[in-house]
């Protein structure tokens, strides 16, 4: 699905209709030491099962992609709800 670099829509910190450009959001790394990553790493180790079934069939051919939006006015960033899109690409509007 083609989506625009950058639309106009109402930024929250503004309370107007800016300019926002867009990036597809992407997560960061686990962070080791956090308390749920230790318990999830914990509770793997041994001789027992997996922490969670592991899925043999999949129910969704895609995964929902985060936009984030920034204000081209203030810089504030905001994320738009996850779509469910196969091959997301940004192009520049004509």
């Amino acid at each position: 699905m083609k989506i625009p670099r950058s639309i106009v829509t109402h930024c929250p910190r503004c309370r107007t209709h800016t300019e926002q450009s867009i990036v597809i959001y992407k997560h960061g790394k686990r962070r080791t030491l956090a308390e749920g990553q230790r318990r999830y790493l914990r509770k793997q180790e041994g001789y027992g099962s997996k922490r969670k079934p592991e899925q043999k069939r999949f129910a969704k051919v895609t995964k929902k992609t985060v936009l984030k939006l920034k204000c081209s006015k203030c810089g504030y960033v905001q994320h738009r709800k996850g779509i469910r899109i196969k091959k997301p690409e940004l192009i520049e509007k004509t």
